[in-house]
């Protein structure tokens, strides 16, 4: 069971929400509608795992998400995992860079006294419930989530000319995965591969894009900072 912070404007959506994770076991602390009174319950309840909109009142831009940077700069172990309406890259870069600079670096997450798990959702996702739960515990983890629809809009937005060019098709699928924060195995599961096949992609991929083949969120957040760059 996590303990959980909720915050969404929509009253329907955050009551839609709320029920969702209570019926799968989940504790909802606190479920609030904009970004101060986010980070007032955080405050008071010290929850396992943050859920939050991008955009919040009172000007409804990106109240939510610059509320967790703020939230992660003081207290860079705890997980989020934040919502957005639409694909927004500049959000999920700001999420990504932000978190990366309050922690010294794209380092590794996981164990005592790194940085928390991170995540970043279309809302669309949500009404997948097994999906939007196993990202839910995967950030709880200690991993890093991007939505499958960001990295095909970044996997798609790239100069001509761009190292991604050299990839195969089932590099680039490989690649896409591993951005969503899969491990070898996962990604093996999903193309229905076996994991030394992974490996090698893996492998190929990181040699081609000049990329530190190291583990765990480093990885993902080195391959993240990669598809940003191509879709500029």
């Amino acid at each position: 069971m996590l303990r959980l912070i909720l915050a969404e404007d929509s009253v329907l959506l955050r009551a839609g929400l709320a029920e969702v994770l209570s019926r799968s076991g989940h504790e909802v602390a606190a479920a609030v509608g904009d970004a101060e009174a986010l980070k007032r319950a955080v405050a008071a309840e010290r929850p396992d795992v943050v859920i939050t909109d991008v955009r919040m009142p009172p000007g409804f831009r990106d109240e939510g998400l610059r509320a967790v940077l703020e939230l992660r700069a003081e207290d860079p172990s705890l997980p989020v995992l934040v919502l957005s309406q639409y694909v927004a890259t500049a959000y999920a870069a700001r999420l990504f860079d932000g978190s990366a600079r309050g922690t010294g670096g794209a380092g590794g997450t996981g164990g005592s006294g790194a940085a928390g798990g991170l995540g970043y959702l279309l809302k669309d996702r949500v009404g997948e419930v097994d999906e939007f739960l196993d990202a839910l515990e995967r950030v709880a983890g200690g991993q890093t989530v991007l939505d499958p629809e960001v990295i095909r809009v970044l996997l798609n937005h790239r100069p001509a000319d761009h190292p991604l060019g050299r990839l195969t098709p089932r590099e680039r699928e490989v690649l896409a995965l591993m951005a969503e924060g899969l491990n070898n195995q996962a990604v093996a599961a999903r193309l229905f591969v076996t994991e030394a096949a992974v490996v090698k992609h893996a492998s190929s991929i990181f040699m081609k894009l000049e990329l530190d083949p190291a583990e765990g969120n480093r990885r993902v957040l080195a391959v993240l900072a990669h598809l940003r760059g191509s879709a500029g």
